[in-house]
């Protein structure tokens, strides 16, 4: 099993990408080989004396930043780690290939390189998170800020086979991100979307609010692409807020850091359901190949769990159920 990983993506780069990699290959009991593409000088300053024998470094000429416009990085930086890395994956020369840089750089170079699975309208980019005692994923986070009623099904389908494969989650509920729960609620492509997930999916369960984001019964909650990543950022946002808040309060009265010693150990249980980087990143659902995105503040950590999901994604074979799971439902898309 061979995983290209850009080296020079994310925040931390490349010193958090190429730790990572290391930590990976320690850790994996599997027969796995990482590509780390980007400058080459650099990757090696890391690696030192450290150099495990499968792992290759692909020298980059150019790098992809924050600042580059997605859809033309094929043809501005076509030497680039990210470019060159999905360009891997197309000529089958790696099973995966992981990402911290550029969302939407990746998002574009991947559709245009890898092309589509058959018959999927649009890739959709999805998270996990942890609920209460639930593994839910939301979709779409940002791929497409507009969308058609066929497009909310197929993003239903595909984070179904993707939540089964990664957590083990058979037959999950599908929520739809609404305003209200009633079935005229919302706008017209809502109101199609209900009707269509409704005759689709036995396992449809319903409109769910933005308020009951956490506790709804549903797995799978899907929307578009400007609703999804406002959400997620905004719970993003609320966690980081709260956490600063409590931190503050327990400073200010020597009562109150006596009392947070107590309860210290249960707040650090609950750090790994709700830490990216326990989960890593995560594929964009749609494109021909295991393409994963991580968060742009990844650590060593979280690049570490990427590479443990695309195994993963790999050994289950994640683009060709995704493509079984689509093909069921073709009737319903025009």
């Amino acid at each position: 099993m061979i995983i290209a990983v850009d080296a020079m993506g994310g925040d931390f780069s490349p010193q958090a990408t190429v730790q990572g990699s290391i930590d990976a290959l320690k850790r994996s009991n599997k027969e796995l080989d990482i590509i780390l593409l980007g400058d080459e000088k650099r990757i090696n300053n890391i690696l030192k004396s450290e150099f495990p024998k499968n792992i290759k470094i692909v020298h980059c000429i150019d790098e992809v930043t924050m600042h580059d416009i997605g859809s033309k990085i094929l043809r501005t930086k076509p030497e680039s780690s990210m470019v060159r890395g999905i360009k891997l994956l197309k000529d089958d020369k790696a099973d995966a290939f992981i990402s911290a840089g550029n969302t939407g750089a990746q998002l574009a170079a991947s559709r245009l390189i890898l092309g589509k699975i058959s018959h999927v309208k649009r890739p959709g980019l999805a998270v996990y998170f942890q609920a209460l005692n639930e593994k839910k994923i939301l979709c779409d986070v940002g791929a497409n800020l507009e969308v058609k009623p066929e497009h909310l099904l197929q993003f239903a389908i595909m984070s179904s086979v993707y939540l089964y494969h990664v957590e083990g989650v058979k037959n999950p509920k599908i929520g739809l991100i609404n305003i209200g729960e009633e079935p005229n609620k919302g706008t017209e492509i809502h109101q199609q979307a209900y009707e269509l997930l409704s005759k689709e999916l036995s396992n449809f369960i319903g409109n769910i609010e933005s308020r009951n984001f956490f506790d709804s019964q549903a797995h799978v909650l899907v929307c578009d692409g400007f609703v999804g990543n406002t959400m997620m950022k905004f719970a993003e946002g609320c966690f980081t807020t709260f956490t600063e808040m409590v931190r503050n309060n327990i400073m200010s009265k020597a009562r109150y850091k006596i009392g947070a010693g107590m309860i210290k150990p249960a707040l650090d249980a609950l750090r790994p359901y709700y830490d990216f980087e326990e989960h890593g990143g995560t594929p964009f659902l749609g494109v021909n190949g295991i393409s994963i995105s991580c968060h742009g503040a990844s650590t060593a950590k979280a690049i570490m769990n990427s590479i443990f999901l695309a195994e993963k994604s790999i050994r289950k074979n994640l683009t060709n159920d995704i493509s079984i799971g689509i093909d069921k439902h073709l009737g319903a898309i025009s």
